[in-house]
């Protein structure tokens, strides 16, 4: 596997060497990311993946600084998995100079559910996504580029933003990768003492029970989003979002789609003690 760290040296390394599959990643891998890499291997000539903690998708009181930096396991876990170039930029490699130019996504479908909870997380999200794609895709053509469906709000987001500048990006969408007991795996589970482990999982159940009572139509839609973040509460979570929304645009569903089987998902966001949880559910 070959490591660079400069715009310059990523782009030689890709000279003449295909289409490339990129993967994003702000390292601390775990096994979501190389199923990434693994999906990535079907989709292009020369597997690319980047280890950047990006500062402009983090507020002021989130945990950039405290960001897990596992940077030898990351390299041995890729290099394992086949990765064939590993693009690590420091900051100033990135942002030389201040970013000011950045990327203002639809407010429509950026400043819901995380956004309403992180304002501006996606135009940070975007803007380093847009800049990473240049630096990998610049002077190859197009390629490919793999996002989990764990941050499915950014996948949308993602998606939308190439489709918007015409860029000739596939982006493919990854299943989100599970634990045993059907925790969505997360760089952030590890900030989880052991009992906040034992009962993470819970996300992942109250979701699937709110699908299913709302597919089944068994009361209205917001009294059971309420009493799915209640039943969070009495477990002794602090609840952001559970809700249910039309996969084509994360807007609440009206009665008749809910009847007519329009494709929905449900989304939920959660602190558990001091580690904020995100996953999802389609159906």
């Amino acid at each position: 596997m070959q490591i660079v760290h400069t715009i310059a040296d990523l782009r030689s390394a890709l000279a003449s060497r295909g289409k490339p599959a990129f993967v994003a990643t702000m390292g601390n891998l775990h096994a979501g990311h190389m199923s990434l890499v693994r999906s990535a291997q079907q989709h292009g000539d020369v597997v690319v993946a980047s280890i950047f903690v990006n500062r402009l998708q983090f507020l002021p009181h989130e945990d950039f600084d405290s960001y897990p930096r596992t940077w030898d396991a990351d390299c041995a876990k890729l290099e394992a998995e086949g990765c064939n170039v590993l693009f690590a930029p420091r900051e100033h490699d990135l942002y030389p100079e201040p970013q000011v130019f950045k990327v203002q996504p639809d407010a429509r479908l950026a400043d819901i559910l995380e956004g309403e909870f992180r304002p501006g997380f996606f135009t940070g999200v975007c803007t380093v996504v847009m800049k990473l794609f240049s630096c990998v895709f610049g002077t190859t053509g197009g390629g490919a580029a793999m996002f989990g469906m764990k941050d499915y709000q950014q996948l949308m987001v993602i998606r939308r933003m190439v489709q918007q500048f015409a860029m000739p990006i596939d982006i493919v969408a990854v299943p989100t990768a599970r634990a045993d007991d059907g925790l969505a795996l997360s760089s952030r589970n590890g900030y989880l003492n052991a009992e906040e482990r034992q009962q993470a999982m819970v996300l992942a159940r109250t979701l699937h029970q709110l699908s299913e009572q709302a597919r089944a139509g068994k009361a209205d839609l917001a009294a059971l989003e309420a009493a799915a973040m209640q039943s969070l509460r009495d477990l002794g979570w602090q609840p952001d979002y559970l809700t249910v929304r039309q996969r084509s645009d994360l807007l609440s569903p009206t009665a008749d789609s809910l009847q007519t089987g329009e494709p929905l998902v449900a989304l939920g966001a959660a602190r558990l003690g001091s580690t904020r949880l995100i996953d999802n559910l389609e159906f």
